[in-house]
């Protein structure tokens, strides 16, 4: 390989960091988005008319269930500023989602982090930790960093156990990888639309990031009873999704077969790389999204920057409490061979 090779690898690494699909966005939303631009002169649907229908007929709400945002951690920040400023408290596991707390703190609230049990959350400790004070607990199943998950049955039981006035956030951004592993698994992931449509507390979130490969684009969506959406909205920004956005979102609910692509490519290669990280003497728990959790009893720091050297880039955990762990996306086949070539190069070095 030649010098000028080389220096394109290293600037221009295998992105394995921020839990994207590796195979983009469908060609029907990128053709969308195409379509859209001659548009551009003119403001977005402030209500993302279009979107929000598509998305109530999928789930089985009515449109004003559905809260259409600028991506999931607008959303985030959208319910701290509305549910906590009357309380003094949220609640969620360790190791999880870094957004919860930057959007607590922005609220001038507290966040509480209840210790793991393993790599999972401990939910009997979750229920106890919230009180009178307590406004959200933010549950993230599948959870990001750890890709480990509680049940149905789990979240049933911790429903049962708090206080009416919590808002449980149930952060599913991940589904669609999650709800794959576990028809393999034989197990019951989510029950979480019907709980809104039982009316019970509950704000479900989901994102066009991951599965529909729209990161860029910035399109998350809130679930809720229309009591609450009415509230949440109060907190958006005009216009916070382009049109572009909303075309992209649009069309690419009709790629099944692109979104499946990615799910299958996700469950087989999973199957692939944990016996090899295993091998290589990592620790990783049985993943339920598009990315892996390894314990490398090292500093994970340095060790992604010698993965960067190599071409791949990967997420070291230290802000999440991890210092010596990483997390990376589950890749195309491809990706995947540059990912454990690497790997074991560090691992003999």
């Amino acid at each position: 390989m030649g010098r000028d090779s080389r220096a394109y690898i290293l600037t221009t690494p295998i992105k394995l960091d921020s839990n994207e699909n590796p195979f983009g966005p469908s060609p029907l939303a990128i053709k969308a988005m195409q379509a859209a631009l001659a548009d551009c002169g003119s403001y977005p649907d402030d209500q993302a008319s279009a979107l929000r229908h598509k998305l109530a007929e999928r789930h089985a709400v009515s449109p004003e269930q559905i809260l259409v945002t600028g991506g999931l951690t607008e959303l985030l920040g959208m319910l701290a500023r509305t549910f906590l400023p009357d309380r003094r408290n949220a609640v969620t596991s360790q190791r999880s989602f870094i957004v919860y707390g930057i959007a607590t703190q922005a609220a001038n609230a507290r966040l509480i982090e209840v210790p793991m049990r393993g790599d999972t959350f401990d939910l009997r400790r979750i229920a106890a930790a919230a009180n009178q004070d307590t406004g959200i607990i933010f549950l993230a199943n599948p959870n990001n960093p750890t890709g480990t998950l509680v049940t149905a049955d789990e979240v049933d039981e911790l429903l049962s156990k708090i206080p009416q006035h919590v808002v449980v956030v149930l952060d599913e951004a991940y589904y669609e990888f999650a709800a794959a592993f576990a028809i393999k698994r034989g197990l019951k992931y989510s029950r979480s639309v019907d709980y809104v449509r039982e009316g019970c507390n509950v704000v479900v979130l989901r994102t066009f990031s991951k599965v529909y490969g729209l990161a860029g684009a910035r399109v998350g969506y809130g679930i809720a009873s229309a009591q609450l959406v009415a509230r949440i909205s109060k907190q958006r920004a005009l216009y916070c999704v382009s049109s572009l956005a909303q075309a992209g979102a649009v069309a690419a609910l009709d790629d099944e077969a692109h979104t499946r692509m990615a799910v299958e490519n996700n469950t087989d290669q999973s199957e692939r790389l944990i016996p090899a990280l295993s091998e290589l003497g990592y620790v990783t728990p049985v993943p339920w999204a598009n990315f892996l959790y390894a314990e490398l009893g090292r500093d994970s720091t340095r060790f992604a920057e010698q993965l960067q050297q190599e071409g791949i880039a990967v997420r070291a955990l230290e802000p999440w409490g991890a210092p010596q762990a990483i997390r990376m996306t589950i890749g195309t086949p491809g990706q995947n061979d540059a990912l454990l070539q690497a790997l074991r190069k560090l691992k003999g070095s």
